[in-house]
């Protein structure tokens, strides 16, 4: 009996702490099109390197005014121009108005802007401001939502779709993100079959794989299957070699127990270490954890068990964290 058989289970909060201490963050990144980083792991802090908005406009369709000219209520203004949204209209005289869209610029000398509804027009360029407003009013300031050089999106950050339209507002044709977690997977036992094939006696539809397979896709992994193992001890071991090659990560499912046909824990003491096996916990308890050697380093190996309940909620209990971990 090894060291590791010896040891006593380790509660699920013991468990994850020491996986959450083993994880390697991925360091290796990529500078991607903003259009094409939704799900990438950010990997340096994001400067705005101007401000939103850029200028002072405003936030209804109105019009601009002096708020000196408005004081007394039922002011009669002159329409001196028309500003559109991406115009820049001409510094507005005393008695005047600016007939105004929302998030066009505010023209120098005026200090609010009146809703069009507390307005009414008078032909051919006169216009009646039945309201008296306040300094600033209706006018989204410069840098309101946004200062220059301030930090939009921190890194770390799955990006989604609202960090991507932030992002892009500020305008960011590009991001540095991690480079994807290379996830190797595969499945141990004679008994399985695929959905469409025939179902021999005693067989079983291999439904780990689509669970495990779409549950790494939601987190943006790199997946390479392996398929269905025979269950023998050198398949199994030749099978962790070439999954070890050039992946972050190993997962497998099945064959992680003591029965003579699990195969996984003596062929990853055979081709690495196991760190960790056995956890407190159920369903779920014989997941095994460790590294598997290669030229040059080693690949992280996580075994969950066959059984679906147990490989999905071990999965969500200890692998997805891992991979937010790896994943940076």
């Amino acid at each position: 009996m090894n060291d590791v058989a010896k040891k006593p289970m380790l509660a699920v909060r013991e468990a994850l702490a020491f996986l959450m201490a083993a994880a390697r963050p991925v360091t290796e990144t990529d500078t991607v099109p903003t259009l094409e980083a939704n799900g990438r792991v950010l990997a340096q802090d994001q400067l705005s390197m101007l401000a939103v908005p850029s200028a002072d406009n405003t936030q209804m369709d109105g019009y601009a005014v002096r708020t000196a000219d408005c004081a007394g209520g039922d002011a009669v203004l002159t329409v001196s121009q028309r500003i559109p949204a991406g115009h820049v209209g001409q510094p507005l005289a005393a008695g005047q108005a600016a007939r105004i869209f929302t998030g066009a610029m505010i023209p120098e000398g005026a200090d609010a802007v009146v809703m069009q509804e507390q307005c009414e027009a008078q032909a051919p360029d006169k216009v009646v401001i039945r309201h008296a407003p306040q300094p600033g009013e209706w006018i989204r300031r410069t840098g309101e939502d946004i200062r220059a050089g301030s930090v939009i999106v921190p890194a770390g950050t799955r990006l989604r779709s609202q960090e991507l339209g932030l992002a892009a507002s500020v305008g960011l044709a590009n991001v540095p993100v991690f480079r994807k977690l290379r996830v190797a997977v595969f499945f141990t036992g004679d008994e399985l079959a695929m959905p469409g094939e025939p179902l021999a006696p005693g067989a079983i539809y291999n439904s780990n794989r689509f669970t495990l397979r779409a549950l790494l896709e939601n987190l943006g992994c790199e997946i390479t299957d392996f398929g269905i193992v025979p269950d023998t001890l050198a398949a199994t071991r030749a099978t962790l070699r070439s999954a070890a090659h050039e992946h972050d990560l190993i997962i497998t499912s099945g064959g992680v127990s003591v029965g003579e046909e699990d195969h996984i824990k003596p062929a990853v003491e055979a081709e690495g270490r196991l760190d960790m096996w056995q956890i407190a916990v159920k369903p779920g308890k014989p997941l095994a954890f460790g590294e598997v050697d290669r030229d040059g380093g080693s690949a992280f190996f996580l075994g969950l068990p066959g059984n679906p309940v147990s490989s999905f909620i071990t999965f969500l209990l200890f692998v997805r964290p891992f991979i937010l971990r790896l994943q940076g």
